[in-house]
């Protein structure tokens, strides 16, 4: 991967936004879009913005988890196997 390739000036988004936007839904690489020589934003493809917020998700649901061993927050196997057998039995009665 060449970043170099993908920091580009405004003018050049303002100029040829068409052919940005077919590079970026053609390579899934996202591209930084500069101000004044400073990065300002970045424009990617829907698929791949999607699939980077599911994996943020999964991330997070992970950090909670470990931060829920860390306290002990955690039940057996069995315990939860009970639980959800407890809770259907409720449920057809």
């Amino acid at each position: 991967m060449n970043i170099s390739k993908d920091i580009k000036p405004i003018t050049y988004l303002k100029a040829k936004a068409p052919d940005l936007l077919k590079q970026i839904n053609e390579t899934h690489r996202p591209v930084i879009i500069t101000q004044n020589g400073e990065p300002r934003a970045v424009l990617q493809d829907p698929e791949s913005y999607e699939n980077m917020r599911n994996a943020i998700g999964v991330l997070k649901l992970i950090s909670q988890g470990e931060q829920d061993i860390k306290e002990g927050k955690t039940k057996s196997q069995e315990e939860v196997f009970a639980s959800i057998e407890k809770l259907l039995k409720e449920k057809t009665k």
